[in-house]
């Protein structure tokens, strides 16, 4: 039975895994560099499921490795602009 739940928990956490992609939610105005990073993060991501697509999803799990990576460089992007908004808005403060 612990081996079914185990099962089950692995399965739900890849699921979870397989359903993020990243998405642009960086203000262009505030933080033009880290945007356009992002927006390339998005490109890549809708490349690399292409790609998927194409081969049949018989890459070996390295495809979906790569996207994985790119949720979380799209997640770094975001909070490296929400650190500089808050150092920026220390720096407003302090004027």
């Amino acid at each position: 039975m612990n081996r079914l739940a185990a099962t089950f928990g692995v399965l739900l956490l890849c699921g979870v895994t397989l359903a993020q992609e990243p998405v642009m939610d960086i203000d262009k105005n505030r933080h033009p560099n880290l945007a356009q990073a992002q927006a390339f993060v998005v490109q890549a991501n809708h490349y690399v499921s292409q790609a998927q697509l194409q081969n049949g999803y018989d890459m070996k799990g390295h495809a979906e490795k790569a996207r994985n990576l790119l949720v979380q460089v799209n997640n770094e992007l975001k909070a490296a602009a929400e650190a500089a908004n808050v150092a920026n808005a220390a720096k407003q403060k302090s004027k």
